[in-house]
């Protein structure tokens, strides 16, 4: 759609229902994001090439940062005690809002996948992967803010922009440490971004779980485990005791909680008595007391496993994430902006990879969407049981926040799995960016010029918002980052992969760069 075309369709009758953005304002914006379109495939390539999990994303850090930096912003790295985390500002004028614009950035471990290929094949055997296709959402992110801030320059629109990666999303282990820390204290809004295979936002409960991720350690006495057992506390005794008694307790919790753990430490072998041993636990509700319940009924369960087994035991927080809650009239507003974009042009070539990447895998086929979805309310979603997290909500209780969902992945793929990973730097991926990257910008300038409508927003926040729960997350001013979580991993994976990062000066993109071709044909039928 040109220029011209944008404006006069902003401009038909009912279009303005709430004060929003100028409408030449806004059509600039999308000609800047696709006059971007090449840049954003770049990021999107270029990041899924660094396949960094959590806490190890400094490829990705310098890179983005990189760009950011020479488009003005100021960038301040290792906030919030974090090494990989990093801010990126920019200010035009005096005054005037703080918009904040996120996504997450890491991946996750054992996920290695050639993108383009509709088998499921490692480009590094046991190698982190994007698996979530978070290698999409900040490239999205700087392209929208690059687009915002060219108009804010040419308007003379005063305001300041953040943008900021989610760290470690996948451990669910840093956004309430930003909030913690006071990233989000001055900011009057915040546009989250993840990653689907449809196009839309929503507002209210999101009906998924908070959670808080606790690792407990217990601590007996070594002894030689033939020759005098009855001289050794077994710590892995402790940590199966405790898994067994808390798999009892299941039985008599509500039906909306979520719980599930790793033996991270079981012992050092077979013939000594473990003197330590750990697990790592996961556990989820949808209020913030019914996720400290189950904490607390946690920590009741080990140190009963320790005093059964004549151990002790301790336990450190390493992640937490509230309930998700998003703001009404940021959603409503988001969502017009959504119907304005639509959804991308899919070419003849992206739905034959779809139905490719289908097909060998077994999934049920569905073509690329051609519609954006519907406003997702409350009333429209219907009754949740539970299930997974997103650490967005702890800044969803700290300042009016919404999550922007955006085209880039195929339907009935895998979420963390490999074939989620399959599309993420395909031109589905690229296309499904510039268009979330659109749909982001043109609701930041409704923002930034809209008084009414961050007036709404904050209203609804401190009003609607606080009458359904109050933000009470765990983490305590004693916690600390988990930032040594995948530190040993990549130093033995990060000399294997380095080969596999994307050159874009050399070739257009990452497909042709590993000599894969598009669309790769489905798989011969077993």
């Amino acid at each position: 759609m040109s220029v011209l075309l944008l404006a006069t369709a902003l401009c038909l009758p009912g279009a303005l229902a709430r004060a929003e953005a100028p409408a030449e304002m806004k059509a600039a914006a999308i000609a800047d994001v696709d006059a971007n379109a090449t840049l954003v495939q770049q990021m999107v390539d270029q990041v899924f090439s660094y396949a960094e999990p959590g806490f190890q994303e400094f490829k990705t850090q310098e890179y983005l940062t990189g760009i950011l930096e020479k488009n003005g912003f100021k960038i301040v790295k290792g906030v919030a005690g974090i090494p990989s985390a990093w801010t990126a500002t920019w200010s035009n004028g005096t005054g005037g809002p703080k918009i904040a614009l996120g996504s997450d950035e890491d991946c996750l471990l054992g996920l290695s996948q050639v993108p383009g290929s509709p088998q499921i094949k490692p480009m590094v055997e046991g190698a982190p992967g994007h698996g979530e296709g978070h290698n999409a959402g900040m490239p999205l992110i700087v392209a929208a803010a690059l687009a915002v801030k060219d108009q804010m320059v040419k308007n003379h629109v005063n305001g300041t922009l953040m943008l900021w990666p989610g760290i470690a999303e996948e451990l669910l282990a840093t956004k309430a440490f930003y909030v913690r820390d006071g990233l989000f204290k001055d900011v009057d809004a915040t546009i989250f971004t993840h990653v689907s295979s449809d196009f839309s936002t929503g507002w209210g409960p999101a009906g998924n779980n908070g959670m808080v991720s606790v690792e407990y350690t217990f601590h007996g006495k070594t002894a030689h485990a033939a020759g005098a057992p009855w001289a050794g506390r077994s710590a892995l005794d402790a940590v199966e005791i405790m898994d067994v008694a808390w798999n009892f307790r299941r039985e008599h919790l509500p039906v909306t909680q979520r719980s599930h753990y790793v033996i991270t430490n079981g012992g050092d072998q077979p013939n000594i008595v473990p003197g330590k041993a750990s697990v790592w636990y996961y556990f989820r509700e949808q209020t913030f007391k019914s996720i400290r319940d189950l904490y607390e009924t946690g920590n009741t369960i080990s140190e009963a496993a320790a005093m059964a087994t004549g151990t002790t035991v301790e336990h450190h927080i390493l992640g937490y994430a509230a309930p998700n809650f998003a703001n009404k009239p940021m959603a409503e507003a988001a969502q017009k902006n959504i119907e304005l974009v639509g959804m991308p042009k899919w070419s003849a070539d992206d739905q034959a990879f779809a139905k490719a990447v289908q097909e060998t895998n077994h999934f049920k086929i569905q073509p690329l969407r051609s519609e954006v979805a519907k406003l997702s309310t409350p009333e429209t979603r219907g009754q949740s049981i539970g299930g997974g997290s997103d650490d967005i909500g702890d800044i969803m209780w700290t300042v009016p926040t919404i999550t922007i969902r955006f085209p880039s992945n195929i339907p009935n793929t895998i979420g963390h799995n490999v074939t989620a990973a399959i599309a993420m730097a395909t031109p589905i991926a690229h296309k499904g960016a510039v268009a979330g990257a659109k749909a982001v910008a043109l609701t930041v300038l409704d923002l930034m010029t809209t008084p009414s409508l961050l007036a709404e927003a904050k209203d609804y926040f401190n009003t609607d918002q606080q009458k359904y729960d109050t933000y009470d997350p765990v983490l305590t001013k004693d916690d600390k980052p988990a930032i040594w979580l995948n530190t040993d991993l990549m130093e033995r994976m990060r000399p294997k992969m380095e080969p596999y990062y994307y050159n874009s000066k050399k070739y257009k993109t990452y497909l042709d760069q590993l000599g894969v071709k598009y669309p790769a044909p489905a798989a011969a039928s077993d």
